[in-house]
């Protein structure tokens, strides 16, 4: 039940993307911070998610990007971005997806990432493997940073902190390695997850930006830290997520200057 209702939620919530999506009467606002949009659609995403949740399990304990925690008593927590990408979604740009993790006593045990746009649906339990529409994906094979495809998220904010997101960026990409900016945490972890780059890094995440798309990379074969190579959690800020193989070698050029 627990699996078919994450479904259920992932879809529901993707229905109402699709439906707003690219409509010019979207009603789109300002949150605290610089482009940091909440849209119409964000809102009523996250309704019909929680709505299909709390019809299965009303006293689950939520934490979502729009309406906060829902506190309670039990075991198992929703952590769920209704837009992960909402900045490209108010610009008609479908590189964007519901994401929604489920823990159970403070462990990831499935996750979920969908982009209706791209027909891209990701799932992962613990301990059972990720798959992309049914069928099982794994991490890429290579081994050396300097062939790899990388992907990264730059804020609007502490750009310039030391060791910050334009000084890792730049060291990379004086090396020549190809580093990609998609605007979607969950989706640059998915398509690490699916091999498709090598791996991704970002500063400063939110729970709800991570806490599917990270398991989804870890099922799939990848690893996953903070900057100081702990193993990651999705409230703490910064993640490496990597095929596992240049993981090492990512994690000593980010801390190069430290």
């Amino acid at each position: 039940m627990l699996k078919e209702t994450l479904i259920n939620a992932t879809e529901a919530g993707a229905r109402v993307l699709q439906h707003y999506f690219a409509s010019k009467n979207l009603q789109i606002s300002n949150k605290e911070g610089i482009n940091n949009l909440v849209t119409e659609a964000d809102h009523a995403s996250e309704k019909a998610i929680m709505d299909t949740i709390h019809q299965q399990f009303p006293d689950h304990f939520i934490l979502s990007e729009e309406a906060g925690e829902i506190a309670t008593a039990s075991d198992y927590k929703w952590i769920i971005d209704p837009i992960d990408g909402t900045v490209n979604y108010a610009h008609g740009i479908p590189i964007c997806c519901v994401s929604i993790g489920i823990e159970h006593q403070g462990a990831m045990v499935m996750g979920t990432v969908y982009n209706p746009f791209l027909k891209e649906f990701y799932f992962a339990e613990k301990g059972v493997g990720s798959t992309l529409n049914g069928e099982p994906i794994s991490v890429s094979s290579e081994t050396e940073v300097s062939k790899a495809c990388l992907v990264t998220g730059f804020p609007y904010t502490y750009l310039d902190m030391p060791n910050g997101p334009l000084e890792v960026f730049s060291r990379f990409i004086r090396k020549g390695v190809p580093v990609r900016r998609l605007g979607s945490a969950a989706m640059d972890l998915c398509w690490v997850a699916a091999g498709r780059f090598d791996g991704f890094y970002e500063h400063k995440l939110q729970a709800w930006d991570s806490a599917a798309g990270f398991l989804i990379v870890e099922e799939a074969g990848g690893k996953v830290t903070d900057f100081s190579g702990k193993h990651y959690s999705p409230y703490q800020p910064s993640i490496l997520a990597t095929n596992g193989k240049i993981h090492d070698e990512m994690l000593l050029a980010i801390n190069q200057n430290k």
